[in-house]
């Protein structure tokens, strides 16, 4: 299946701290592209994959589940882990929670977190419905494109594929089970105004993450897509700031 000019893979070589980028639910790396190529700059490692069935055609998509996104994540993360001396995850939306399952399960393979408007709760009331939509409507209306800022936009699918959204459930539910027990630092940029993500994911995290590994950052001027938003500039450089803070390997510019 062609892949959507724009929507391609990201990678770049740098220094021995790697960076594994996740972009969100029915979208594609270019909602990060410019995050992975800030980070690049400063002379990270930065891995952003596409995930299976993303950045093609919403009826491809329908033939995946969160378990394939989560896969070809965790071979990116292995990769990155034999190549450089310590790997963050960063996230966008349901790529946030996704990096999130990434630390709970890697533990200390993973340095630390950093996660956009992360998806970690089922708070859409259609999304409740999935599972016995997905027998009926094959899709619904999409999510992509929630940005404030003028002449932005996301490359993202138009419709939603229910049977994929149907598989949500399961990985929110062993994300926030998974939550007590992470130790990683966590670093989480929040829009009051997302008209994707009910404020209950960033609610969550307070109150699971109480062991001080927890920093919220307000994001006053952006929606949902908050990388390629008004925002933008503030989370890159609270990003690689964050990576400073928890690296112990120095940064080493092209």
């Amino acid at each position: 299946m062609p892949v959507m000019p724009g929507a391609e893979p990201y990678h770049h070589a740098g220094g021995r701290i790697g960076v594994l980028l996740c972009h969100g639910f029915t979208g594609s790396p270019q909602s990060l592209r410019p995050w992975g190529e800030y980070l690049a700059g400063a002379g990270l490692t930065v891995a952003l994959p596409r995930l299976p069935g993303h950045g093609t055609t919403w009826q491809e998509m329908s033939h995946t589940r969160w378990e394939d996104w989560y896969a070809e994540l965790d071979k990116e993360l292995a990769d990155l882990r034999g190549r450089c001396a310590e790997v963050f995850v960063m996230g966008l939306s349901l790529g946030g929670c996704m990096a999130l399952r990434l630390a709970e399960v890697h533990g200390e393979g993973v340095r630390g977190v950093v996660v956009v408007n992360p998806s970690i709760a089922n708070d859409v009331p259609l999304l409740r419905l999935a599972p016995l939509l997905k027998f009926f409507v094959p899709s619904v209306p999409g999510v992509a494109g929630d940005i404030k800022k003028e002449g932005a936009s996301e490359l993202g699918y138009t419709r939603t594929p229910v049977r994929a959204a149907a598989s949500l459930p399961r990985l929110w539910a062993l994300t926030q089970a998974g939550l007590n027990g992470l130790s990683r630092p966590v670093l989480v940029f929040h829009s009051p105004q997302d008209h994707v993500v009910k404020p209950t994911s960033v609610r969550i995290l307070r109150e699971k993450l109480t062991g001080g590994n927890l920093d919220v950052v307000e994001l006053s001027d952006s929606y949902h897509v908050a990388t390629l938003d008004n925002d933008a500039d503030q989370i890159f450089a609270g990003s690689l700031e964050f990576v400073r803070a928890h690296s112990s390997v120095p940064l080493q510019r092209d």
